[in-house]
């Protein structure tokens, strides 16, 4: 089974998308912030991880270079709310692998995610 960590400070959005992928067949794991969000990377290893850019702690983009040092493969989706150029520039430099801006279609999300998963299996 394919799993997937959503790290995400809203709490309606991490259960909604925790329910979504739950149902696709996903063993999804959800953080809060950023902190819990590296211990769940440490611990379970998630295949693709969907990362929100802006939260209250730890700022996405310094959630990612942490993510980056754990596990330099890691499968990293980054999250925002705001289409700023500069911050989703930063983010694919440090390694994220897409973006999407939010609201966002949960079909175009499912297919991004379980091609992300793919290309890590393959």
């Amino acid at each position: 089974m394919a799993s997937l960590l959503i790290i995400e400070d809203d709490l309606t959005t991490c259960d909604f998308l925790r329910s979504f992928f739950t149902q696709k067949g996903y063993k999804a794991f959800v953080a809060n912030d950023g902190e819990q969000g590296l211990l769940i990377v440490k611990e379970k290893k998630p295949d693709v991880i969907l990362l929100d850019i802006r939260m209250p702690d730890l700022s996405g983009l310094e959630v990612l270079q942490k993510i980056k040092e754990i596990d330099k493969n890691a499968k990293v989706i980054m999250m925002t709310a705001v289409n700023d150029g500069f911050v989703i520039e930063m983010a694919m430099k440090y390694g994220a692998i897409d973006y999407i801006t939010k609201p966002f279609s949960l079909e175009w999300l499912e297919k991004d995610v379980l091609l992300k998963t793919l290309e890590k299996i393959l």
